[in-house]
């Protein structure tokens, strides 16, 4: 067995796209494809939908699928699928946000249930941050209520993806919608450092990395003893890496994700790094300029993850014919519409 003794062939080995045994999933705000990876490892056959021109090249470039470049609404057309998957923009819901939630203009969810209402899938998923319980929970509860009255059962769990072999803490919320007697994946015994997944990389010393300046140095020292931080933000190899963020990855703030060399010096992760740190294979090639790569494995799903996600779906849709179907309406009582599209 390969894993663990080295994480990158495993991510290589493991997250090839395989031949389709369990339908279409439409992908919708697919970002650079981490959550249709994961669904073509276990054997899907996929296609995104996404606004921003990078993710798509992205996607395009490393997928099997295609990714549609087009801002989601309620009125966009679809084709039809066995599973809708995605991530509504989470930005509007995220505990380092402002928590507009319903009133940002990127709220996703009205296209999302559009798109459920319209094609009736035989259930649906899309991954958000925890944020969304917190502020926003009675935004979410009635995103729940909708998807309810359409005739699933709604199913949420606050995951996180250092339990399915991501060498990051990442905890994120799953929605599930099903039709009864789906199982969420079992955790992992097994939790993979930073150092097992970066190997040689977390001791080089690029020419053209961005190493840190003194006044930087200064300047995170200070950062670290106003914040009454414990532990250095300093990647510790030892251990999995703190949650990957847009801004501790493309921005020179405190909190930067960095690595202290032998030498002392410290520089910020690179984009490939960063990638590892989000279980991407190396083989994945991401399109754009640097800050649009530090986005868009910010932004990700960790493949890693989503594979865990994919295989529990296939499982359930395997089995699909024996559900007892009833469930959907005995669990929870289908509830009047609270939204206008």
């Amino acid at each position: 067995m390969l894993f663990p003794g080295d994480y990158p062939l495993h991510l290589a080995e493991t997250l090839r796209p395989k031949e389709n045994s369990f339908g279409l999933a439409l992908d919708l705000f697919a970002g650079c494809g981490g959550l249709a990876l994961g669904f073509e490892a276990a054997g899907f056959s996929t296609i995104g939908f996404e606004a921003d021109p990078n993710c798509c090249a992205t996607y395009n470039a490393n997928l099997d699928g295609f990714c549609n470049e087009v801002f989601l609404t309620p009125d966009t057309e679809f084709p039809g699928a066995d599973i809708i998957i995605g991530g509504p923009p989470c930005q509007p819901f995220s505990v380092g946000g402002t928590q507009k939630g319903s009133k940002d203009a990127r709220d996703g969810f009205p296209a999302f249930i559009a798109a459920v209402a319209k094609l009736r899938p035989k259930m649906w998923l899309f991954e958000n941050v925890r944020g969304l319980l917190y502020k926003n929970k009675s935004y979410f509860e009635k995103v729940v209520a909708e998807l309810e009255s359409l005739g699933y059962v709604v199913e949420y769990r606050l995951l996180n993806a250092v339990n399915y072999l991501v060498p990051q803490n990442r905890e994120r919320m799953i929605v599930v919608g099903h039709k009864g007697n789906f199982k969420f994946p079992s955790a992992s015994n097994y939790k993979v450092s930073s150092g097992q997944a970066l190997g040689a990389l977390a001791q080089s010393a690029p020419v053209d990395a961005k190493y840190l300046t003194s006044s930087q140095d200064a300047y995170i020292a200070k950062y670290e003893a106003a914040s009454k931080c414990i532990n250095p933000r300093d990647l510790n190899l030892t251990k999995p890496a703190r949650t990957l963020t847009c801004r501790n990855l493309a921005g020179a703030t405190g909190d930067m994700q960095r690595i202290r060399l032998p030498d002392g010096r410290r520089r910020r992760v690179s984009p490939r790094e960063g990638a590892r740190l989000q279980s991407f294979p190396d083989w994945f090639e991401f399109s754009g300029g640097e800050i649009s790569q530090y986005n868009q494995i910010g932004n990700a799903v960790a493949p890693m993850f989503a594979f865990a996600l994919a295989n529990a779906c296939a499982t359930y849709l395997s089995n699909i014919e024996e559900q007892d179907h009833s469930v959907a309406t005995s669990v929870r009582m289908p509830r009047q519409p609270e939204f206008s599209f």
